[in-house]
């Protein structure tokens, strides 16, 4: 319980430090949004220059205060709006002598208190009295002085009471007012020392931590004490809100003077009914509110804050819905608002026609739609490559991808059907085209490794055909981001051209296409030397695979028809390592390189996977006879033959050449010696002990 109501008290003052630096972000956008007028003169416009210099530094000495100091700044701040409200009110109340009546003009029209005098007299004095406490309490006072604040904050509504005249009244009102404001004064003045300190406390500590950290770690350190990224949501958000109640009352008050017969129907079912907006209205509001909230770099900033956590939790419901584990796909709370803001930069967007701001939200639902299928492809090749059965993990995925295939469909019909062709509605349909091109090949490998798995033979052209529609949709793909680099490249120099456009065409050239066409070509030279070296191995056929007694290493089935022998004497099936080559040019049971010696393949020597060979019979030999086995056994120097009882009978084997040689790799010139030129296949094949002879 302890523990619960402690947590609920960290989240408050949490909640409450984000609150308190939300009005700094407020004065420095009006600031940087407010109008400047150059022709007003010398002086004035230097005075200007010095308000919003002093304006934008003060909110942002504010916004980077401790929890501790901001605290602090605002029960000062607090205390001295009390005093300024308690001295309008008083000044304001014996300025009029028909007191009620300005009150009620004043109330807009409410009828907050009664009409006779003396109740007025005394809710007026209860608001005073809590006024004058709450700023005592604020600035902390000690008791007499306390009392005698309270006591000047209540002296003009007596003078109100006994009827003085209204001179006198006002003159008691501003003798008040000053002496609250030489007690403000000097409580501020006695304060200013502390303010000082606090002040050179977070100027030593700031270098102290730039000096020993550097200005990254320092920045880091910042944006998350003061929680700048919730700073800025409640910004926007607040601003979005704010503006969207002005426009709904506005709408609502323009449809009841238009005579509209929802809005001015006087019976109640028609009155409720004003309160609905219809479809195109809200669509209106909705679009004036995101153009509204990205008129600024603040807006911007916020607006990118806001995205991130809806990007965010986006990202994790996709994730738990096709059912996905992967740390990589968390990242699009990171990357949505990210692209954003690049966007924002590159196209100027608090600078565009309001009209024009749409485009960078479009082309970011399709960033966002990409990153979803880059989420989605690696459970759909997993589902279909394992051959996972059950429907309840195939479905979710399926549904997401059917998505992917039919919201970028809706979104270019939408954007045709308002919009005339230019360069960004061109990006924004290639974009589209491109993500249904890839949830179509992705479905398509889908498709044929869901075939393979419930297929009961051995699918041998199910790599070629992976290959061949990956490399389809890759060529597509980079034929695609060719004629984007174009319509960039038209962009920036006939419509808007700026240097940040300028860098990101020249990442787009280096990522999309230069790296691209470099991988696809490397990946098929890779292919094509994979499948030449496969047809260079000496292949074995017929009794030879019984003789070998084994499995493939690779996928532990055993060799049906044929077989394929490596310069180590290990065996496998062609198709297994020819996938096994794409990746890595070596064995994948002694790691030694994967080509083909002059000598080894005229020796054709076929050792099985646990050092034991099978000699190619000779053609002039005579045939042997039936139940035996012509292995063979060479001993280097004498050209002895040697049977199992004669090669235990030699003595201890070298056990150096019969260690595991899984992290050996050896140089095209160390590959056929050892020793001073002494063939690693013949000392491997001396030291069996498993050869035999009849």
């Amino acid at each position: 319980m302890a523990s619960t109501q402690t947590r609920l008290g960290q989240q408050a003052v949490a909640l409450l430090d984000v609150a308190l630096r939300v009005p700094c972000i407020f004065i420095i956008d009006a600031i940087f949004n407010s109008y400047y007028d150059p022709g007003s003169g010398w002086a004035a416009a230097m005075w200007k220059v010095l308000l919003r210099v002093t304006g934008v530094l003060v909110s942002t000495v504010v916004l980077l205060l401790s929890q501790k100091a901001l605290f602090k700044f605002y029960t000062l701040f607090f205390a001295v709006m009390l005093g300024v409200v308690a001295v309008l009110i008083n000044y304001y109340a014996t300025s009029h002598i028909d007191f009620y009546s300005a009150y009620y003009k004043a109330a807009l029209g409410f009828r907050l208190l009664p009409r006779n005098g003396p109740t007025l007299w005394l809710g007026m004095a209860a608001v005073q009295l809590m006024f004058g406490v709450g700023y005592v309490f604020l600035l902390n006072l000690q008791s007499v002085l306390a009392a005698l604040v309270v006591l000047d904050i209540m002296i003009p509504l007596w003078g109100l009471m006994i009827e003085l005249p209204v001179d006198v009244r006002q003159l008691v009102a501003v003798f008040s007012g000053l002496a609250l404001a030489l007690n403000t004064a000097v409580c501020l003045a006695v304060r200013l020392k502390w303010f000082y300190y606090s002040c050179r406390y977070v100027y030593l500590l700031v270098r102290h931590m730039y000096r020993i950290y550097g200005l990254q770690l320092l920045l880091e350190d910042t944006w998350k004490r003061i929680r700048f990224p919730d700073v800025l949501r409640v910004f926007w958000l607040t601003r979005v809100t704010a503006q969207a109640l002005i426009l709904v009352y506005v709408v609502r008050a323009v449809r009841r003077e238009s005579g509209d017969a929802t809005g001015g129907a006087t019976d109640g079912g028609s009155d409720a009914q004003g309160y609905l907006l219809s479809w195109d209205v809200f669509w209106d509001l909705t679009s004036n509110l995101i153009i509204s909230g990205c008129d600024s770099t603040l807006t911007v900033l916020g607006m990118s804050a806001v995205i991130s956590s809806v990007a965010h939790y986006l990202g994790l419901s996709i994730l738990a819905f096709i059912g996905s584990t992967e740390e990589e796909d968390k990242r699009l709370g990171f990357v949505a608002p990210v692209l954003f803001f690049i966007l924002a930069l590159q196209t100027g967007l608090s600078s565009l026609h309001p009209d024009e701001r749409l485009r960078n939200m479009c082309l970011l639902l399709t960033a966002i739609l990409h990153f979803i299928h880059g989420m989605t492809d690696p459970v759909l090749m997993s589902l279909s490559a394992s051959h996972v059965s059950s429907v309840r993990r195939h479905v979710p995925v399926l549904l997401v991808s059917l998505a992917l295939f039919v919201l970028p469909v809706a979104l270019s019909y939408a954007l045709w059907h308002h919009y005339a062709l230019n360069t960004w509605l061109f990006a924004v349909t290639a974009f589209c085209v491109e993500l249904c091109l890839k949830v179509v090949v992705s479905l398509t490998v889908y498709g044929l490794f869901m075939a393979d798995g419930f297929s009961n033979v051995l699918w041998e052209k199910l790599d070629d055909y992976v290959y061949y529609v990956r490399s389809t949709g890759n060529i597509i793909e980079f034929l695609f981001g060719v004629i984007m680099f174009g319509n960039g490249a038209y962009t920036m120099m006939f419509e808007s051209g700026s240097k940040i456009r300028a860098c990101m065409m020249c990442l787009h050239a280096y990522f999309n296409i230069y790296l691209q066409a470099k991988n696809g070509w490397k990946t098929f030279i890779n292919r094509r030397t994979a499948v030449k070296k496969i047809n260079s191995l000496p292949e074995v056929r017929g009794d030879q695979l019984s003789d070998i007694e084994d499995v493939c290493a690779i996928c532990y089935q055993e060799f049906a028809t044929s077989a394929r022998i490596t310069p180590c004497h290990h065996y496998f099936h062609a198709l297994c390592l020819r996938k096994w080559l794409y990746i890595q040019d070596t064995c994948p049971m002694c790691h030694q390189r994967v080509y083909v010696e002059e000598e080894s393949r005229d020796r054709a020597a076929f050792s099985n996977n646990n050092g034991g060979y099978a000699a190619p019979p000779d053609p002039d030999a005579p045939p042997a006879a039936d139940g035996e086995d012509q292995l063979v056994d060479d001993p280097p120097g004498d050209g002895a033959v040697g049977g199992v009882g004669a090669a235990a009978a030699e003595g201890e084997l070298d056990n150096e050449l019969l260690e595991d040689n899984d992290s050996i790799e050896y140089d095209e010139d160390e590959w056929g010696t050892q020793n001073g030129g002494t063939p690693i296949e013949e000392d491997y094949i001396n030291d069996d002990t498993d050869s035999t002879e009849d």
